[in-house]
């Protein structure tokens, strides 16, 4: 208490003559600060300045590296690109060099071979100088045999034309006969009209139909068992054939009962003898063939009627004409 009413005394006697000086100080100071806030926003606005441009430059050197950056990918992708296909092409080239070694190992392995095959030249050339002398004197029993060939040929264009005799003879027997059956002058084939023998869609034969095999199938046998044919005959093949209305499947069924109701009425016909039934037994076949081999009109479209057919075929045996050959061959020889 005591020191706080000194220090009250000595305030107030001072107090009159330092008013003044304090004015005085302040006013300095403020006038400091003024100057200082003064530096302080001159300071910020070049700062902020030089930022706003320091900003600029970074941004401008941002595009120029995202540039450069871009450009560097797509040198990248160049470069990842032309590795690729160097790789492709050193694999190329190493699979290159790969078949040029193999076709080296082969080219050296046929000249081995080549070296071989000269060797077995040079021999066979020996060999053939004394074939030569074999052959010269082949040739000389050659010209000696071709009198006698000349006669066998005869036997065998002989042989070789039975079929068309056993042709020509089923004509003339079918016309003697008068029944009106065209004979294929090549393979002897004859085409019968298929609705003189059946109703449409079914296979039973109609009484006009079996009348016609009572007359044609005596003449028929007849020459192709004769004594002179019948050791030469392979087979006799009836086939029934249809025109191409319905599936492929029922007209094959309709067909090949056509074919073996044909062939059963053959079989057991009454003006048979049984020799014939019995080697009719022996070759007669039934082959069912749909729409497989359409008659064609000249315009190319089908001829249904035609096509709706039943025909009757023989073929020779190739083994007894091929004996008989060998037999004229070997008399030749002899």
């Amino acid at each position: 208490m005591a020191r706080q009413r000194i220090h009250n005394r000595r305030a107030g006697r001072g107090s009159l003559g330092g008013g003044a000086s304090w004015i005085s100080y302040s006013d300095m100071m403020a006038a400091l600060l003024l100057i200082f806030v003064l530096i302080l926003a001159y300071s910020l606005f070049q700062y902020f300045s030089m930022l706003e441009v320091k900003t600029k430059e970074l941004e401008e050197q941002k595009v120029m590296l995202n540039l450069a950056q871009d450009e560097l990918n797509s040198e990248k992708a160049k470069i990842i690109i032309i590795q690729a296909d160097l790789d492709e092409k050193t694999a190329q080239l190493e699979e290159q060099q790969l078949k040029l070694d193999v076709a080296e190992e082969k080219l050296n392995s046929k000249e081995q071979e080549l070296i071989v095959i000269q060797a077995d030249l040079d021999t066979l050339q020996a060999v053939l100088q004394l074939k030569q002398q074999d052959l010269d004197a082949a040739t000389l029993k050659l010209e000696e045999q071709q009198a006698a060939l000349t006669t066998q040929a005869r036997r065998i264009d002989d042989l070789i034309g039975l079929r068309t005799t056993m042709i020509r003879e089923l004509s003339l027997s079918l016309s003697a006969a008068n029944l009106k059956a065209t004979v294929d002058p090549n393979t002897g084939d004859i085409m019968l009209d298929s609705s003189v023998f059946f109703e449409t869609g079914k296979s039973s034969i109609k009484q006009e139909g079996k009348d016609l095999l009572d007359r044609f199938i005596p003449v028929y046998l007849d020459v192709l068992l004769r004594p002179e044919y019948s050791n030469y005959l392979g087979e006799i093949i009836i086939e029934g054939h249809t025109d191409s209305q319905g599936t492929y499947e029922s007209n094959l069924k309709l067909s090949q009962d056509r074919a073996l109701q044909v062939a059963l009425y053959c079989l057991n016909m009454p003006s048979l003898t049984r020799d014939q039934k019995n080697m009719l037994k022996q070759i007669l076949t039934a082959k069912g063939r749909s729409y497989s081999d359409l008659i064609l009109n000249a315009d190319g479209s089908e001829n249904a009627d035609a096509s709706r057919r039943v025909e009757f075929k023989f073929s020779l045996r190739d083994s007894d004409m091929i004996d008989e050959l060998n037999k004229i061959l070997s008399s030749q020889e002899e």
